[in-house]
């Protein structure tokens, strides 16, 4: 079981003698999101220009982005499968592509060569006894990645949490670049009185024992202040954060009534603070497997009492959500809410929430619309939508009609926007 050991040392190199296996022309895919192992994403990007039309592909830019600057435009090509802020303006100045796909379908682009990979960079711990490494705060699409690459490259970061699930052998790296270093953290979100208000909302309809899935943001965190009278909540999400763990830390979450993994928290990554890295580092109930595997809208839907609670930037009056698009400008992605929403309805009693503001721009624009607006995409249909939470209420539309769908919604919009839907809706015949 040891024999890892006589291959190790000759593993190891620099971080500037890793990135020497891209050439120009490659595909190259980073570890996703608070995982993504910076010093080898720093060396490929000080070699730059000793490179040409190398394709990086990743989700949520968590690091400076430099890659996608205009100054390596000739040199490396985003292909973002969803965006952040780093990335945002390379779209926009077309140094840069987005690829929709259903976060649970991502792996297949890997493992079933739709993108093939080149080189992957990913990020680990150090090595167990067996030789095994934990993907640490990240596995979702890496580990896809990592056994689909022709080359794979490891930064080993001793800070790098090791978790329970998934994990990758010293046999499947091809080169180490043992770099300790800070990880990268996301800080709490500011919440305000119009996040609690929705949070309270939210909280309102989850019951004890409930299944929760969880998105990114202000929101979701708001609803976890709202949590703690509730019994033996689960954790089955694509990620979760430090809220999560101050009610682990009082007895609420305790995941003892889920179907699936009872007594565990399951998600495929992860986004916080060195708070959320403590607790699961070494922690026997937190486990991490590929995306495709925890947000299977079949895996999801075996356990009871699922609440998916997912956040939006517009919805229509017939209950169209888009989740990802200004306008026609593409500002994150489909992500896994869709997944959830499904999942959720697979689940018994289980149901999906989609919460957001009232109001957009200081409070000038409704974002309850009797549209959506002219080249938005649509995230989840409106066949998949249920709940729909704002500050002012909660509507449901499962089961109504788009007469009822409008007046519902019509009830949680901002009161300054309320006369103008009702009157735009008459106008277009859905009242």
């Amino acid at each position: 079981m040891n024999n890892w050991r006589d291959k190790y040392q000759n593993k190891i190199v620099t971080a500037d003698q890793a990135v020497k296996n891209v050439k120009s022309g490659d595909r190259v895919v980073f570890g996703h999101a608070c995982g993504e192992p910076e010093a080898l994403v720093e060396a490929l990007v000080n070699r730059g220009s000793e490179l040409q039309d190398v394709e990086i592909v990743h989700m949520v830019a968590m690091g400076p982005g430099k890659y996608s600057q205009p100054e390596y435009a000739a040199n490396f090509h985003h292909n973002g499968l969803f965006m952040g802020g780093p990335t945002r303006k390379a779209l926009e100045e077309k140094r840069a592509d987005y690829t929709p796909c259903f976060f649970s379908e991502i792996p297949r682009l890997f493992k079933d060569g739709i993108l093939t990979v080149d080189v992957a960079f990913i990020q680990v711990t150090p090595p167990d006894e067996d030789g095994y490494c934990s993907y640490g705060i990240s596995c979702d699409y890496t580990q896809s990645v990592a056994e689909s690459a022709k080359i794979v490259l490891a930064q080993m970061n001793r800070n790098m949490p090791r978790t329970g699930g998934s994990r990758i052998h010293l046999d499947e790296i091809d080169f180490i670049v043992e770099q300790d270093g800070a990880l990268i953290e996301l800080q709490p979100p500011k919440i305000g009185d119009i996040e609690k208000a929705i949070g309270e909302n939210v909280a309102s309809l989850v019951q004890d024992g409930a299944t929760l899935q969880l998105g990114i943001g202000a929101i979701p965190d708001a609803v976890l202040l709202f949590l703690n009278d509730k019994k033996d909540l689960g954790i089955h999400s694509e990620m979760f954060s430090d809220g999560v763990v101050a009610l682990a830390e009082a007895g609420v979450v305790t995941n003892k009534r889920k179907k699936v993994h009872p007594g565990k928290f399951i998600a495929t990554f992860l986004m916080g603070t060195r708070k959320l890295y403590d607790f699961v580092d070494n922690n026997p109930d937190v486990e991490l497997y590929p995306v495709d595997y925890v947000n299977d809208p079949f895996i999801v839907g075996q356990n009871d009492n699922v609440v998916g609670i997912n956040s939006a930037l517009q919805v229509d009056l017939m209950g169209q959500v888009n989740a990802e698009m200004i306008g026609s400008r593409q500002f994150s992605g489909v992500g896994g809410q869709l997944d959830f929403v499904r999942g959720a309805s697979r689940s018994k009693n289980g149901i999906s929430i989609i919460a957001l503001p009232s109001t957009a721009s200081h409070g000038k624009i409704s974002r309850i619309s009797c549209e959506l607006d002219r080249g938005a995409a649509v995230t989840t249909s409106r066949n998949d939508v249920q709940y729909i939470v704002t500050e002012y209420g909660i509507a449901n539309l499962r089961g109504k009609n788009l007469r009822q769908r409008a007046a519902e919604l019509i009830g949680i919009a901002h009161p300054d926007f309320r006369t103008q839907l009702f009157d735009e809706a008459k106008e277009k015949g859905i009242l």
